[in-house]
C-alpha cells in the first residue's frame, strides 16, 4: 500500500470520527479459556486463536508463548505497524524494524521472594533506515510514540477494573 492508498483509506474514517466522535469508540476483547492442563490456555483475540502457557521458568513446557511474550509481542506489533503507517503518511522511503525485550524476576510470580511481579523494565528498540534527515527521523519517532496504542497504554498506565463472578455448581458449591 502506498502513502496515497493509506491516506485514501483513512480519509473517510477520519472524516467520520471528526463528525461523529462516538463512531471512533470501540471495545476490543480477548478471551481466555482453560485447558485440561493447568499450565496452558487458549486466548481468542479478534478472529484469531492463540495458545499460551506458563513460562518454562514457572512450570510450562516452553513450547508456546507465555503471557509476557504476548504482551511484548503486542508492543512490537503495534510499534511496527504504527511506524510503517507514519512512514507511509510522511511519504518518505524508509524501512523500520522493532525489537522488544522485557526483564522480569520469576521469584515474584512464583511467590518465593518479595520482589515485584511483572516486568521491571521493557526496552523498545526501533531501527529506522533510509535517506532521512535527522528532523524527519525525529518526527517519525515522535509520531510513532504518540499514536502507538500499546506504547501509550504501557507508558500512561490506565486504570484496570477487575470483576470476579463466582458460579455455583450443582451441589451449591463455588
Amino acid at each position: 500500500m502506498t502513502a496515497n492508498d493509506l491516506r485514501e483509506a483513512q480519509k473517510p474514517l477520519k472524516e467520520t470520527y471528526e463528525a461523529d466522535p462516538e463512531a471512533a469508540q470501540l471495545t476490543l476483547t480477548a478471551t481466555g479459556d482453560g485447558a485440561a492442563d493447568a499450565t496452558t490456555c487458549s486466548v481468542e483475540v479478534g478472529e484469531a486463536m492463540y495458545e499460551a502457557e506458563l513460562h518454562e521458568g514457572a512450570g510450562g513446557s516452553g513450547t508456546a508463548a507465555c503471557s509476557g511474550d504476548l504482551l511484548l509481542g503486542a508492543l512490537a506489533a503495534c510499534s511496527q505497524l504504527t511506524a510503517q503507517a507514519v512512514i507511509e503518511n510522511f511519504g518518505v522511503d524508509a524501512d523500520v524494524s522493532v525489537t522488544v525485550e522485557g526483564d522480569l524476576d520469576l521469584r515474584g510470580t512464583m511467590g518465593v521472594a518479595d520482589v515485584p511481579v511483572g516486568f521491571q523494565e521493557i526496552r523498545l528498540d526501533v531501527t529506522l533506515a533510509g535517506d532521512l534527515d535527522p528532523e524527519t527521523a525525529a518526527s517519525i519517532r515522535d509520531a510513532t510514540e504518540r499514536f502507538c496504542v500499546v506504547y501509550r497504554t504501557l507508558v500512561e498506565s490506565p486504570a484496570v477494573a477487575t470483576e470476579w463472578t463466582f458460579e455455583e455448581n450443582a451441589e451449591g458449591e463455588i
